[in-house]
């Protein structure tokens, strides 16, 4: 039978999602849970890679099991094996072709940003932090352009695997309250580093160094290194996997009071 198992987990804990020799990834540590309670060995496949550093609000995945076991052994035993950084949400029976990657229609990414002169405390390891003022306008503006299909090789780490650049960014929204600032991206995918990359742009616009046309003028040049550079990972949250309802998978809390900073750094 195949599962499907949602997850969240604070990726300060690991050195990314995708399994490595060490055994240090959220991968690793899963598929020993789920191994465990299988039985036998369990290999999952993710809706996404996360990199070292950064969080899951959800992260869906899907395995493939001849365990039979009750779903709540996939949620609350699996939850017993799991380090407390990283935590089973729900698991469904599903289709044996329902794929984790494949089958998702978008996926949705919150950064939060803490703009003060000082660097955090309590949030560290949850926030991006920016020294300078930063206007929220500026890059509410230089995102706009972004938004639909496009090329986005200015936003692509070297190292992506991606077979094309070509992305849909369906959402590009900068907001803030207090000192925190919020931006939320959502496309059908996304390039290695994309998200942070896009956010190290705002930022140089925000703070005043380049004009709000530079953004664009990125993305039609379609050069990496003419862009800003990668923003840390500390802010990055996978917040939701969206799939067609037919698949009988819940989409994932995309609320931003779901991230235990929030509330903290929003005030």
């Amino acid at each position: 039978m195949r599962i499907a198992l949602g997850l969240e987990y604070d990726g300060s804990r690991f050195c990314g999602w995708q399994s490595q020799p060490s055994g240090c990834s959220v991968q690793d540590a899963l598929e020993a849970a789920l191994s465990r309670i299988a039985g036998s060995d369990v290999r999952v496949t993710s809706a996404g890679r996360t990199d070292s550093g950064v969080h899951a609000l959800t992260q869906v995945v899907h395995f493939d099991t001849g365990a039979n076991r009750p779903l709540s052994a996939w949620v609350r035993g699996v939850n017993a094996q799991l380090p407390g950084s990283v935590a089973a949400l729900w698991a469904r029976e599903v289709a044996a072709d329902f794929h984790a990657r494949f089958s998702a229609r978008s996926r949705t990414y919150y950064y939060l940003l803490l703009n003060r002169p000082v660097r955090p405390g309590l949030g560290q390891r949850r926030v991006g932090w920016f020294h300078l003022p930063l206007e929220l306008e500026r890059m509410q503006e230089a995102a706009r352009p972004l938004l639909g299909s496009h090329d986005f090789s200015a936003f692509r780490a070297a190292e992506c695997q991606a077979k094309s650049p070509v992305k849909d960014l369906y959402r590009a929204d900068i907001s803030r309250q207090g000192e925190l600032f919020v931006f939320e991206f959502r496309a059908n995918a996304f390039l290695h580093h994309m998200v942070r990359n896009i956010v190290g742009c705002l930022v140089y616009v925000g703070k005043g160094r380049y004009p709000v046309e530079w953004v664009r003028q990125l993305l039609e040049q379609r050069d990496r290194t003419l862009a800003a550079p990668t923003f840390a990972p500390d802010g990055l949250y996978l917040a939701g996997i969206e799939y067609d309802a037919a698949w009988g998978v819940p989409r994932g809390e995309l609320a931003l009071n779901a991230i235990p900073v929030y509330q903290w750094a929003a005030s």
